[in-house]
């Protein structure tokens, strides 16, 4: 079969690729003239703390990249504005320009942690939408029914439960479609929810006789519990700017069921390694030394081998050791008695008051090997006196 090799690594940690036979022309084309790809991802930069599972269609970009394809980075400096509707209940505030080019800035300085600078296009949307007039808009819309876009789910949900669905909603989609029209796209990638919206733009490169975008599409990353979507406000993800220790012990946490998945979806590890690895598993391997190796591998793509072992190093010594790690922050404290909320958030290990109480309540805290089970509690503060914050986060406390 031609391109074998290159559709096994492309194939990998994804769901659905429309139309495949389409990719394998447009594969043989760009062998043939020398010319690459073009391979399309947009992001709507509306917060810029980006999560492995943001990374999961950035690292097929770059198996692309490595493959001798262009990246094409799409910034939504419009389509921000409006707020991606898919697999949302509710609209979504929009935001300042100024607010949107800090975002983007934030946010491709972790992209570039994965895709090769090189090989990496940057446009935005005022490039095409910013001297786009009316009777373009009008023109645009025209080539889509109200009826193609209530049949999304997203949109007929809402408007069935008789909640607000603004138009410039709906117009979401086609400035999506539009930007592979600006930049003649020949993949886009996203996640499975993105579908819909990526399918419309290869309709609309058909509308301006283009040829048509190939549809890449991967799973969502389960977040580290093992039942949610990675996301922030769960506490369930592994963020890029997490330290190698905080990676490599959320690594270590998720459920065994996971590991194959996270190898799939989270490393560059090639498919038939993967394969291996689930066959280890498969044959009573211990998961613990899977998981391990997995959180090496994780760690090694943001920090470097060297520090991927010292995580796992540091993860022994306090775990399997029951070691408290001696590089941990000192909070120096002049009162006798202070409220505990106040030094978890003061002291940085928790982000605010409802944070804080949340890992009260749910027993992740505990002084000197003792739980701390009242939000209301204070702390006697004692030189040397050590809080755990739930699995990984210590606190040394220093009366001054």
């Amino acid at each position: 079969m031609p391109f074998e090799n290159e559709l096994k690594i492309i194939q990998k940690g994804v769901e659905e690729i429309i139309p495949r036979d389409e990719l394998v022309q447009k594969l043989t084309k760009s062998a043939k003239t020398g010319i690459p790809l073009r391979v399309k991802y947009g992001i709507d930069p509306t917060g810029y703390d980006v999560h492995i599972g943001h990374l999961v269609p950035i690292r097929k970009m770059r198996d692309f990249q490595d493959l001798g394809h262009t990246g094409v980075i799409i910034i939504g400096d419009f389509t921000a504005q409006i707020g991606d509707p898919t697999g949302r209940d509710e609209s979504r505030p929009p935001l300042t320009k100024e607010k949107i080019l800090e975002n983007s800035e934030k946010y491709m300085e972790q992209l570039f942690t994965v895709l090769d600078p090189t090989k990496t296009e940057i446009r935005y949307q005022t490039e095409w939408f910013g001297q786009m007039g009316m009777s373009e808009v009008l023109k645009l819309m025209g080539k889509f029914t109200l009826a193609q876009f209530m049949a999304h789910d997203t949109f007929r949900t809402r408007y069935e439960n008789g909640l607000p669905l603004g138009m410039h909603e709906i117009m979401y989609p086609i400035l999506q479609g539009y930007d592979s029209v600006a930049i003649n796209s020949d993949v886009e990638l996203g996640a499975t929810e993105q579908k819909f919206n990526i399918l419309t733009g290869r309709d609309m490169q058909r509308y301006y006789g283009q040829e048509q975008q190939i549809a890449v599409l991967s799973p969502i990353l389960m977040g580290t519990d093992g039942v949610n979507k990675m996301g922030k406000s769960l506490n369930n993800y592994i963020a890029v700017f997490d330290s190698a220790n905080d990676k490599f012990g959320k690594v270590m946490s998720i459920p065994d069921a996971l590991i194959v998945n996270y190898f799939n979806y989270a490393t560059t590890l090639h498919p038939d390694e993967i394969a291996e690895l689930k066959s280890q598993l498969d044959g009573g391997t211990n998961p613990m030394l899977l998981k391990k190796r997995l959180g090496r591998e994780i760690v090694k793509l943001y920090h470097g081998e060297e520090a991927s072992l010292e995580a796992q190093e540091a993860f022994e010594k306090q775990f399997s050791q029951k070691e408290i790690p001696q590089d941990i922050p000192e909070y120096a404290c002049a009162e006798p008695t202070l409220r505990l909320i106040r030094i978890l958030t003061d002291s940085g290990l928790c982000e605010t008051n409802s944070e804080a109480k949340r890992i009260i309540l749910q027993g992740g805290l505990s002084v000197d090997g003792q739980k701390v089970n009242s939000i209301d509690a204070d702390l006697e503060i004692k030189d040397g006196s050590i809080i755990k914050c739930g699995k990984r986060k210590y606190l040394r406390i220093k009366k001054i």
